[in-house]
């Protein structure tokens, strides 16, 4: 009956009863907060259906919160988790003419308010204070929703950039398709030969020497061929990819995408442990990428043999430790080295735990130089020898026809944009083949030199033949290249200089000393004759260990090899950075340098001989030392004369070594070392020649020692014939 009065309802009693009491609240009782509501109930014809206020039975004198106008209504969830008593459509009806909604199989009984609710001293009223015969109506129970969606805490600890089609590396270097045609197809053979036992190829080589660019030539056809699983390419300047923390989840998230079952394995294997990526490598590849796909194995969802299978990850060596704060790109931190050693070498023993030792069907493509982690791996002894299927790029492949093709098509392409297809010759691509060693990136810092748009390409190329550095110079073509060795060069030096056993060795001197003979030799006797120290007896007489070049060495093996005690460098380049100051700047060491040190070298080792000078054999075979160590004993005489000769500041070393009987000892060590040397005969006349030079030169600043060295010198020329056997 629309025109009839309606019974007041509950919350108009319970407003009518609070403004009477609202004057006397209960001692020790916080006064109850007034509504802002009328105390008449609205016709049935003027309530809101949306804005209904639900009819709530509360015991006298309880404290009623108070809602603002203000306030943004408090959404009502419909989520699984949420308990909703309000299903009208289901409503019975109570006996004073409203609804009572169907109670659940365990409600509570109806309650009944206190007529007279007993007074609680120094607390706060509650809506329920002991209460029984209680009845709500509308009361909505929402349990919010906490749960983790795992897939989206995944996506969190993704590198989006290390992927090989990531925007970031757009453009990226790959092959030509006429180029590297060779070690390419190997490469796919060994990828699709899926019966092949060893699932992980391990391809090293130099600096420069193309690996990114196959990488991503290879993830490109197994992209075509529906075989591409996932990709990291590892990039040491770039902070979202540049550790080894976000190789598996990166992984993971590219195996989730090729079938939903193993999305909804990953994710549930995150949201079930939200701290799986602070956990080990191992641990991480075992919950995110082989459990959730023996999972889909399993059950039979997808074929198996048809799942893409290909992993590619480039650039391990160029993982680091962990971020540094250090600002200098130079800075190389010896702790962050290890700790980056250590976690490379750990992806590796995980790559082989989970995946090799699993029965799993991805076949694994791994690039890097070769530095500690994977070269230990891969040596006989090493975890990974007999698994892996080993290309050692810089030494199997011979790239020059490659560069020869890659250096034409391009500079075709300069002439064309300039109309002047005569721009260059033959000729000179040759000279650049040359120059490059090898290696792929010194034409691609060439070309990327030249092709620049707003220069003429025929004066840069000018520039890349007659450049010599010069103080001053804005043109650097080689600027890309000197960047590259001085962040390799400054990382092996503070590895090696951090050694205990390596304290007060200077590592740029030792480098230097080995890396004359191996490139050109000593400039000593004359302009045209190169002098070279074998490398078999340089660590002896630099007072090293016979193992100390490996250790000297082992974190610059993407530019030199060091085998059968001689240094071999890859990189024609790199022996130019070395040799110019201007490119290698706090890195350069003068041949001037390298000569003073091995000159005292030189006496230390005869002054220290452990001989009896007084019953010295006729032939010096026989001396009593060790093979090394006599070899080391003649070299030194042999040379000395040489070295002394473009020094100057060796005075007081010189000194020294005259005053402990240095040259006696010569004496009476260079008749049976004459008789045995196939130098020393040819060469007499210019070794003699320029210790008496040295002596004239020395006059000047020490007279007496000069006199002393003449005097040997007089008597080795009139002595030298009867030296013959």
């Amino acid at each position: 009956m629309a025109s009839e009065s309606r019974k007041p309802n509950i919350l108009s009693r319970v407003l009518s009863r609070f403004n009477k009491r609202k004057n006397k609240p209960a001692v020790g009782v916080h006064a109850p907060i007034q509504l802002e509501e009328s105390s008449t109930a609205p016709s049935s014809s003027s309530r809101s259906p949306t804005h209904s206020v639900p009819d709530i039975l509360l015991p006298a004198g309880s404290s009623i919160p108070q809602f603002h106008e203000s306030r943004p209504p408090i959404p009502q969830s419909r989520s699984e988790n949420a308990v909703d008593f309000s299903q009208r459509a289901a409503m019975s009806t109570h006996p004073d003419g409203q609804y009572d909604p169907p109670r659940p199989a365990h409600s509570f009984p109806a309650l009944r308010p206190y007529d007279n609710p007993p007074e609680v001293q120094g607390a706060t009223p509650s809506f329920f204070p002991g209460a029984s015969g209680f009845r709500i109506q509308d009361f909505h129970v929402n349990v919010s929703d906490k749960s983790i969606d795992g897939w989206e805490l995944l996506l969190k600890h993704t590198a989006p950039n290390a992927l090989h089609d990531s925007r970031v590396r757009y453009d990226a270097p790959k092959c030509d398709e006429d180029t590297r045609v060779e070690v390419t197809d190997e490469i796919m053979d060994w990828i699709q030969d899926r019966a092949s036992p060893q699932r992980l190829l391990c391809m090293t080589g130099a600096a420069g020497a193309g690996k990114s660019a196959l990488q991503q030539s290879i993830a490109e056809r197994c992209t075509k061929l529906d075989i591409l699983s996932a990709t990291f390419f590892v990039s040491s300047a770039d902070p979202t990819r540049n550790t080894i923390s976000g190789i598996v989840p990166t992984i993971a998230y590219q195996v989730g995408l090729k079938h939903d079952a193993i999305r909804s394995s990953v994710s549930a294997a995150v949201a079930h442990d939200p701290n799986i990526f602070s956990r080990s490598l191992q641990s991480q590849m075992d919950a995110l990428i082989v459990r959730p796909f023996e999972s889909l194995r399993r059950s039979n969802q997808h074929a198996i043999n048809t799942f893409p299978y290909a992993i590619l990850i480039d650039g391990l060596d160029e993982c680091k430790g962990e971020p540094s704060v250090n600002t200098d790109p130079t800075h190389v931190d010896v702790d962050d080295r290890c700790r980056a050693e250590d976690q490379q070498a750990e992806l590796l023993a995980a790559l082989k735990f989970c995946i090799l030792d699993a029965d799993l069907p991805f076949r694994i493509f791994i690039a890097s130089r070769p530095e500690w982690a994977i070269r230990t791996a891969l040596e006989p002894g090493g975890h990974l020898h007999n698994m892996a299927y080993h290309i050692q790029l810089s030494d199997q492949y011979d790239a020059s026809a490659d560069m020869r093709r890659y250096l034409q098509r391009r500079f075709e392409a300069i002439g064309l944009r300039i109309g002047n297809l005569k721009w260059y010759n033959e000729g000179d691509i040759e000279t650049l083949v040359q120059a490059a060693s090898g290696q792929f990136i010194y034409v691609a810092t060439v070309y990327k030199y030249i092709s620049e748009r707003r220069a003429s390409p025929t004066e840069r190329l000018k520039i890349v033949f007659a450049w010599t550095p010069r103080g001053g110079q804005a043109t650097r073509p080689f600027d890309a290249l000197d960047r590259l060795y001085t962040n390799i060069l400054l990382g092996a030096k503070n590895a090696y200089q951090a050694v205990d056993s390596h304290q007060g060795r200077d590592f740029l001197l030792f480098l230097r000393a080995f890396h004359i003979p191996a490139s050109r030799g000593f400039d000593l006797l004359s302009p045209f004759f190169q002098y070279i120290v074998p490398a078999g007896v340089l660590s002896t007489l630099l007072g090293l260990e016979a193992s100390a070049p490996e250790g000297l060495f082992s974190d610059l093996r993407s530019l030199v090899s060091f085998e059968r005690g001689e240094l071999h460098l890859y990189h024609k380049s790199f022996s130019d950075f070395l040799e110019e100051q201007s490119r290698s700047k706090d890195l350069f060491v003068s041949e001037s340098r390298v000569v003073t040190h091995l000159a005292k070298c030189f006496m230390q080792h005869i002054i220290e001989c452990p001989l009896d000078f007084n019953s010295l054999p006729f032939e010096w075979k026989k001396v009593p030392l060790p093979e090394p160590q006599r070899r080391s004993l003649g070299e030194a005489i042999e040379d000395l004369p040489l070295f002394l000769r473009k020094t100057t500041t060796l005075d007081d070393e010189v000194t020294g070594f005259t005053q402990k009987g240095g040259w006696q000892k010569m004496n009476d060590l260079l008749p049976p070392l004459y008789r045995s040397s196939a130098w020393l005969p040819t060469t007499f006349k210019h070794w003699i020649d320029h210790l008496g030079q040295f002596a004239t030169d020395l006059t000047a600043r020490k007279p007496e020692v000069a006199a002393v060295i003449s005097d040997f010198v007089e008597k080795w020329r009139l002595e030298q014939p009867g030296w013959k056997a």
